[in-house]
């Protein structure tokens, strides 16, 4: 399984038979073409950067076979018979892909905005990508996409939450809050030079990573 890296918290895995997108949101360029191609869309919570609702709209109607699993509230604003709402514990495949949901809710940004709910995707039995939430799956992961940028993260709670999940790899998402150096400087409190003992990696756009199995080099 190929793991690819897009704007903020957009990712596609794919084999050789089949494939997914997690997360085409507004801040990813790419998502509306991203959208034509894949099998299915998995999305973790209902906000912009997470989900480009327009262009998923026109994709559903475009393409009716297209597969979208999402939290309630925004799988009933989709129409078509392939839009399906997700819920705690429930596992799906996506061709030759195994998916299982982890549900819980969208991370506090401040008690005066209400938390809505949110979503993790553990992919493959390989890769978790947590959506807004510092969120563990209680399962192992080899390989945790982590957010690092965002009005309700924390590096202090990165840290604990990377510990929690023990992954065997850290891949940065959902970063562009941060410039250059503010990535480079989190990686680096974060991975095997600062504060936990698992390997950091910051995949630029566009780039990507075999996933099944990660690479010896991460072990």
């Amino acid at each position: 399984m190929i793991l690819t890296k897009f704007a903020h918290a957009c990712v596609v895995l794919a084999t050789d038979t089949a494939s997914l997108v997690i997360d085409p949101g507004t801040f990813t360029p790419e998502a509306a073409s991203l959208l034509e191609s894949v099998d299915a869309v998995l999305i973790t919570h209902d906000h912009f950067d997470h989900v480009d609702e327009e262009a998923l709209k026109a994709a559903l109607t475009a393409r009716p076979e297209l597969r979208v699993f999402a939290p309630r509230t925004l799988a009933e604003r989709l129409s078509g018979g392939s839009v399906h709402a997700v819920s705690d514990g429930e596992s799906f495949a996506v061709g030759d892909i195994d998916v299982r949901v982890f549900a819980g809710q969208h991370a506090v940004i401040h008690p005066d905005i209400p938390q809505i709910d949110n979503v993790g995707y553990l992919v493959g039995g390989t890769v978790f990508h947590p959506g807004d939430a510092y969120l563990v799956p209680e399962v192992p992961v080899e390989v945790l996409l982590l957010p690092t940028s965002g009005p309700w993260t924390k590096l202090g709670d990165a840290v604990g939450y990377v510990r929690a999940v023990a992954p065997t790899l850290v891949v940065q998402i959902h970063e562009l809050m941060l410039s250059e150096l503010g990535q480079r400087s989190t990686a680096n409190f974060i991975g095997t030079e600062g504060l936990t003992d698992v390997p950091f990696l910051i995949l630029p756009p566009g780039e990507s990573l075999d996933v099944d199995p990660v690479s010896s080099a991460f072990a």
